[in-house]
């Protein structure tokens, strides 16, 4: 039987910040015995892109892709991978998920620079955008400088319904990193006595059950810092305290609420922790309420 291969995407512009998201993807391409598919995305809207005839529009997807095949080439060199290349054309993150889902992609990884500065650039305001269509795993890199493998992972965790499923992803990532902590870690701005002890009974639980999986494992409860006033700021700075190698967030609150939902810790951790974010999107879960008339 042929063993299937996965498939990462990395869309890339060239710039800076995507040629970094693309130097991590080596080592997770490795671990998930996966090739690489660089994406380039031309932009087919706007005043700019009518003002070229389709003999320039030619001439620019040429000179793309002879930069693509360059850059496939010295990372094949360097990684001893399989790397593949694309360009497509239309809107940015609307192509970057119609792609994932063309080739069968296992996972997005992709930079971003936070939705900072006036200028939108291709891994600015896109990123945040791709993460909320994307029905696959994506890891948006903010930072400049990361460690090589993934040593720490810190999931966040409170009470909502989807826990048990990022505690599955968290062992799933531990065991592909061989062997990876997992530091648990729920955020309280009140001291409300019900719900620090649901929340801890709920943490000992985890805690239990990943080290049931030979997984080191700490799990608490901090306080929400005065200085820190975002639950996202809180978890960023918890993260940099531990020497988080990821952070692992679901993308939405509420399933049910809308397909195009972030919650707003999420899309601030997205736009603004340095330490690489795993972000997954919950399983849709079908209705079973049973509605009893009065």
């Amino acid at each position: 039987m042929i063993q299937r291969t996965n498939k990462i995407l990395v869309p890339v512009d060239f710039s800076e910040q995507s040629l970094i998201a693309l130097d991590q993807s080596y080592n997770l391409a490795t671990e998930y015995h996966a090739e690489i598919t660089l994406l380039y995305v031309i932009e087919d809207h706007g005043l700019f892109s009518k003002l070229f005839s389709d003999d320039q529009h030619e001439s620019i997807r040429k000179d793309i892709q002879e930069q693509l095949d360059k850059l496939a080439a010295d990372v094949e060199k360097k990684s001893e991978l399989t790397v593949n290349t694309l360009i497509a054309k239309g809107v940015i993150y609307e192509k970057i998920a119609e792609v994932s889902e063309l080739i069968n992609a296992t996972m997005i990884i992709m930079g971003t620079n936070g939705g900072e500065g006036l200028k939108k650039r291709f891994i600015g305001s896109n990123a945040l955008r791709v993460t909320r269509e994307s029905k696959i795993p994506v890891i948006t890199i903010k930072g400049k400088h990361h460690r090589n493998g993934c040593k720490t992972i810190v999931l966040p965790l409170d009470l909502t319904k989807e826990t048990r499923e990022k505690v599955t992803k968290a062992i799933e990532l531990s065991h592909l990193f061989h062997g990876a902590a997992v530091r648990v870690v729920s955020v309280l701005f009140t001291s409300d006595e019900f719900l620090v002890n649901r929340l801890t009974r709920q943490l000992g639980q985890v805690k239990n059950f990943l080290e049931k999986e030979g997984i080191e494992c700490s799990a608490e409860i901090i306080k929400g810092m005065k200085d820190k006033e975002t639950l996202a700021q809180n978890v960023i700075e918890y993260a940099k305290q531990v020497e988080g190698d990821l952070i692992m967030i679901m993308t939405q609150q509420e399933v049910d609420f809308t397909e195009l939902f972030i919650g707003s810790a999420a899309q601030e951790i997205i736009n603004h922790s340095p330490i690489p974010v795993y972000s997954i999107r919950p399983i849709e879960k079908k209705d079973t309420t049973v509605f009893i008339p009065y």
